[in-house]
Formats: structure tokens, C-alpha cells, sequence
């Protein structure tokens, strides 16, 4: 499978049709995908589509080749680029592209980490420290502490065990840490997000910017019984970086989770606030309240 690079350019009125017109001038984002063990296949065109049709975005997708097979062409450049989100977990980059990954990140570039994203590359020292919290693919408490909600503010937990886990999928609420970030700002203090897996038992280096959401995952339902944080900020260098657990998507039409109004709006402006440290967009009036749920179509 060849190393496939393309660009989405359709700018429309975003879905909720409440958003202000967007700035004359969008912000340059590069999704990157093509491996996962969740379905990228579905995942990227439903965050291209969400990120474009809401006019404060033009994305290009970066599409790896397949796992397994050779990654040495897979250079990207991301100097033209205002924002990077990751929805990608999978076979090591080149190092030229880590190396420039990095120096985009340093020199102030704006990164999303969304939902498996978490879960890749567990030896690379300076990706762990750019989405604090990982799961999975061997991580364990040499990767760092679990890190969760008590009794007001966030614990480190250095015993030995497995990171990363989730119980079955289920709505669950979603709590606000900070209402004064401009992310969260406006948003409601709780809100039901939708069926979705609920990560937990995340571990790694826990240098957590600012705490946005945490989330209780239920032991009645395989969870770890914790206050999870499920959303937050991370400083890496001059960048700023927006970390969301949520958005699961699978095969066959199973991405209720990013239907969620809630999950929209917060990666909306997640991505603006990653971009340009700052969030223009309005609050939709069907966005979910504490008792009830909402969900739209993006497609």
C-alpha cells in the first residue's frame, strides 16, 4: 500500500449552524492515520468532515502505509501546518519525521492527541511527555504513574500494574475541572456524553497542563471504580496540546461516540485553542445538559 497523501477542501456551514463565520483566513490542520487498532478508516473522514464543514478549518490527511509494510517514505512536513491531530497508532515513524514532529511541536505547533492515539509509540520519551497519559501496548508502571481524581485533585499513583484498560461502553458524565479555560469556558459544569469507552488505568509521565473533564468509571461495568481524566491540556515546549480520551468509532457505523454533541464541540475547540491558544466558537443550544444526552450526525 502506498504511501497516500491527500487534501479535503470542502469548506461548509458547520452542522449545529451556530457557529460565528469562521476567520477569513482557516487553520491549516494535518490529521495524520493510517494505522489503529481502532478504525481509522472510519475515524479520519468523520473528524475531516467535523473539522471542515464547521469553516475554521482546511485539512490535509496524512495516510501511513500499512502495518508491516516499509515507513521509510513517509516523511511529513509540518511547517505549513497551524495544527496536528493524531489519529494514529501503529508502526514507528521515520526518525526524520519524529524529528519534525518534535520541532513543531517545541517551535509553538498546535497538537490534538485523540482517543487510540494515546496509545502509541510507549518508548518514545518525548511523545509520552507531549500526551502525559497513555494505555496499552505494553505500558506498566515503568512508563510512569497511574494517574486519577481524588478527593479533589489528581493523584499519582506509582504501584506496579498494567496501563491503560476500559470497562464495557456505556453514557457516562462528564465533569468539569476548570470552567475558566477558554476550551471549557461557558460549557455546562457536567454533561451526559454518549456511549462510549470510558479509558482508565492510564499511566505515564502525568504532566498534565490543565485538567478539563474527568469521568467516573463504573466497577459494576469492568471499570477501575476511579475519577478518570478523560480530557486535558499539556505544555511541550512553545506548543500547546489538547489530550481527549473520547471518540470511538469502529466498522460497520458503530461511531455513535463522536456523534455526541459534547465530543463535537470540545474537539472543535480543542483544535482552535490548540492552533491559536484562544476559542471563538459559540455554545450550541442542543449541546447536552446533565441528565440528557444529545448527538448529531456529522454525514
Amino acid at each position: 500500500m502506498k504511501h497516500i497523501f491527500f487534501k479535503v477542501i470542502t469548506c461548509a456551514l458547520f452542522l449545529f449552524c451556530v457557529l460565528p463565520l469562521a476567520a477569513k483566513k482557516p487553520i491549516k490542520a494535518l490529521l495524520i492515520t493510517g494505522q489503529n487498532n481502532h478504525y481509522w478508516q472510519g475515524s479520519y473522514p468523520l473528524l475531516t468532515e467535523l473539522m471542515e464543514n464547521s469553516g475554521y478549518f482546511t485539512v490535509d490527511v496524512a495516510q501511513s502505509p500499512a502495518h508491516g509494510e516499509s515507513m521509510d517514505q513517509f516523511i511529513l512536513d509540518f511547517t505549513p501546518y497551524d495544527l496536528v491531530v493524531l489519529d494514529y497508532n501503529g508502526d514507528a515513524w521515520p526518525e526524520t519525521t519524529n524529528q519534525n514532529f518534535l520541532n513543531f511541536v517545541k517551535k509553538g505547533g498546535g497538537v490534538v492527541v485523540y482517543h487510540a492515539a494515546d496509545n502509541a509509540f510507549p518508548n518514545w520519551k518525548e511523545y509520552n511527555e507531549i500526551i502525559a497519559l497513555g494505555g496499552w501496548e505494553g505500558r506498566n508502571e515503568k512508563s510512569g504513574p497511574w494517574v486519577y481524581w481524588k478527593d479533589g485533585g489528581l493523584v499519582k499513583d506509582y504501584s506496579p500494574g498494567a496501563g491503560g484498560s476500559h470497562g464495557e461502553r456505556y453514557p457516562y458524565t462528564m465533569t468539569c475541572r476548570n470552567t475558566s479555560h477558554p476550551i471549557t469556558k461557558g460549557l455546562p459544569t457536567e454533561w451526559m456524553h454518549f456511549t462510549d469507552e470510558l479509558y482508565d488505568r492510564m499511566r505515564g509521565p502525568g504532566n498534565i497542563k490543565t485538567l478539563l473533564y474527568t469521568a467516573s468509571s463504573d466497577a459494576t461495568k469492568g471499570g477501575s471504580g476511579r475519577e478518570e481524566p478523560l480530557m486535558f491540556t499539556v505544555d511541550f515546549g512553545k506548543g500547546r496540546i489538547f489530550h481527549t480520551m473520547l471518540g470511538h468509532v469502529g466498522p460497520n457505523n458503530d461511531h455513535a461516540a463522536v456523534e455526541c454533541v459534547g465530543f463535537q464541540v470540545t474537539f472543535l475547540r480543542g483544535c482552535e485553542w490548540a492552533a491559536t491558544g484562544k476559542v471563538t466558537q459559540k455554545i450550541p443550544d442542543n449541546f447536552p445538559t446533565a441528565t440528557q444526552t444529545s448527538t448529531q450526525k456529522i454525514k
